[in-house]
């Protein structure tokens, strides 16, 4: 019943009153010291109440999210394996390692990505990489959703080239995976936007992706924090304007298949400049 709701209300806020029946009829009664304090509480919870909200569009999910997943599996492990043998006689490590005081070295920002200091870091990367990327790949699409995880990244590690000392380096996945997460939250925080939510009912995704960052992307002095920074606020930025543009609708295969194969083809690419 709204007298109650609104009896509800008025607890909420540490208002005394009173409510019982009279008859067919509920009241509510407040002292008349309260009774200001009481109208303005009421009247704003109705203000609010009152607002149509829109509903969320259901979007069916993509299919292949998991194959998404698997390439991504795929080429860490055969990166993992080829340094580790040192294949062509070359150190993978040195050559292809994130690296400031090689800014002309485009490519490192492709190459730092497939490249972990141990089994520890691979692993970590493989698992949350993985499960952030199977959760895109459901709301764009798997070529759609890596290409762009791989394109964050990217973006992310020839940023921190650019403003990190010239003596830095640095490896691993983890900025993909950090963008990754900033991709999601981009979609999802700007759906809120468009829903009429409250702001703090709007904020939620975007405060979850950055609790997450926190618990996740800080650590000890080894753990490359700008970058992980770096990767979830481009990723944020694609989420944002991918929700805009309307591209989570697009279901077409040979997009995806044609996003998907240009990101393989891309890394190739890196690898090949950082060998030669």
């Amino acid at each position: 019943m709204l007298c109650r709701e609104y009896s509800l209300v008025l607890e909420a806020k540490g208002i005394e009153h009173d409510a019982r029946q009279s008859g067919e009829l509920w009241l509510l009664s407040v002292a008349p010291s309260v009774l200001h304090a009481a109208y303005g509480e009421l009247s704003r919870y109705a203000a609010e109440r009152s607002v149509p909200r829109s509903l969320p569009m259901l979007a069916e999910p993509f299919a292949g999210a998991v194959f998404g997943a698997v390439g991504y599996g795929v080429i860490l492990l055969s990166t993992a394996y080829c340094a580790g043998v040192a294949l062509f006689g070359a150190d993978w490590l040195s050559l292809g390692a994130l690296d400031a005081g090689a800014v002309r070295e485009w490519w490192r920002a492709l190459t730092a990505l497939t490249l972990h200091l141990d089994q520890e870091h691979l692993l970590g990367n493989l698992l949350f990489g993985m499960v952030a990327g199977i959760a895109a790949g459901r709301l764009l699409g798997p070529g759609v959703a890596w290409a762009s995880i791989a394109g964050a990244g990217a973006l992310a590690n020839y940023a921190e080239m650019l403003i990190a000392p010239a003596n830095h380096r640095a490896v691993g996945a983890s900025t993909a995976v950090f963008a990754a997460l900033g991709l999601i939250a981009g979609l999802a925080w700007r759906q809120r936007l468009t829903l009429r939510e409250r702001r703090w009912n709007a904020l939620a995704p975007l405060i979850a992706g950055i609790c997450l960052l926190t618990l996740l992307g800080a650590g000890t002095e080894h753990v490359d924090v700008l970058g992980h920074g770096l990767g979830f606020l481009v990723g944020l930025g694609f989420g944002w304007l991918y929700a805009r543009a309307g591209i989570p609708r697009h279901h077409g295969r040979g997009l995806q298949i044609a996003a998907g194969a240009a990101t393989v083809l891309l890394l190739i690419v890196a690898w090949i400049l950082a060998l030669t």
